[in-house]
């Protein structure tokens, strides 16, 4: 694909013909997200859209303005709206679900599901299998949906921290990780973030926030693993992941600026020394999803047996699927028989 330009509408009143060249340049530029869209196999947040489109020549200036570009055409009708990826804490619940099948279809449904309704059976935890009871927190939603796939397939719970997790979630997360404990497994954090002072350090704010809920709880995290294994600055040298050339935070303070209260703590004056005023936001990970999931899976394995134990838990759960399937056909031929 071609370069990308950034519609900008000019200042003042248009005429006719900028007018339709405004129009023109936003069109080939929904028509450009879209075509890309079509190549991804993951779902992508505003923010990550403007990562990817750096790709195709958006400067780093230009981030916020296209993201609200991107907002804009959504509302309009000009992109799809699930062209972004969707924040699920604000999902709506109990929605309402109406089939769109005839009775006739439904019942062939119903007859497939039954075929294969034993597959869902699963009396047995992935957990009791291995050695170590696996979390992951990601910074962004971007690497959420990235990682979603292979988190999946190790049965790793994954959320997004959002910086700093809600009460009620890093309880519940709490609550898992003591029971695996209690079961004799090694708990284990897995995190990606931003390369920034504070996304360096987020093994000490991570602990630190676990803490607080340990009278709460009733359980503290002593033993917990917390691994930071991105962003890195190997990975960013590696595979070429532009810096953004300031160190602002969520508030829109910036951490090189003297006049921040964190400026002169030890921890902000240590990136300054190694890395200058630059960080990579997570997001960036997304022009890069072949070694971003390569990434993610090395952490993984480090903690996860994926060979024997993994093999051992699949042939258990095979078993007892099968007599699952067993059981069934031996019911429906008794109704038959009853019939």
């Amino acid at each position: 694909m071609t370069k990308i330009t950034l519609p900008r509408r000019p200042r003042g009143r248009m005429s006719a013909a900028g007018i339709a060249q405004y129009q023109a340049d936003r069109a080939a530029f929904c028509n450009a997200i879209i075509e890309i869209d079509r190549c991804l196999d993951f779902k992508v947040g505003a923010r990550g859209w403007a990562y990817i489109l750096e790709e195709y020549g958006l400067v780093k200036g230009d981030f916020d303005a296209a993201q609200n570009l991107i907002s804009e055409c959504r509302k309009t009708g000009e992109l799809p709206l699930d062209i972004v990826a969707e924040d699920d804490a604000r999902e709506a619940v109990n929605l309402e679900r109406l089939d769109t099948t005839t009775p006739d279809e439904e019942a062939l449904e119903i007859v497939a599901y039954i075929k294969r309704a034993h597959r869902n059976y699963k009396p047995t935890s992935f957990w009791e299998f291995q050695d170590c009871y696996v979390e992951m927190l990601v910074e962004k939603i971007d690497l959420k949906s990235l990682f979603a796939s292979i988190c999946a397939q190790y049965h790793i719970p994954l959320a997004n921290g959002r910086g700093n997790a809600d009460i009620n979630s890093r309880a519940r997360m709490m609550r898992r990780f003591a029971r695996w404990e209690r079961e004799g497994k090694q708990p284990v954090l897995l995190y990606a973030g931003d390369h920034d002072p504070a996304g360096l350090r987020i093994s000490d704010f991570l602990l630190r926030n676990l803490e607080d809920l340990s009278e709460a709880v009733g359980w503290r995290p002593n033993n917990l693993i917390i691994d930071r294994f991105g962003l890195n600055a190997d990975f960013i040298r590696e595979h070429g992941l532009t810096w953004i050339d300031n160190l602002e935070t969520g508030s829109g303070a910036r951490l090189d600026d003297p006049r921040h209260p964190d400026h002169r703590k030890a921890y902000v004056q240590t990136y300054l020394a190694e890395f200058g005023a630059r960080k990579v936001e997570a997001n960036a990970l997304v022009t890069r999803p072949k070694a971003g999931r390569e990434l993610c899976l090395a952490a993984i394995r480090r903690y996860v047996d994926t060979g024997a134990a993994m093999a051992a838990w699949k042939a258990h759960i095979d078993r007892h699927q099968g007599h699952v399937a067993d059981a069934v056909r031996l019911l429906l031929m008794n109704e038959e028989g009853s019939a």
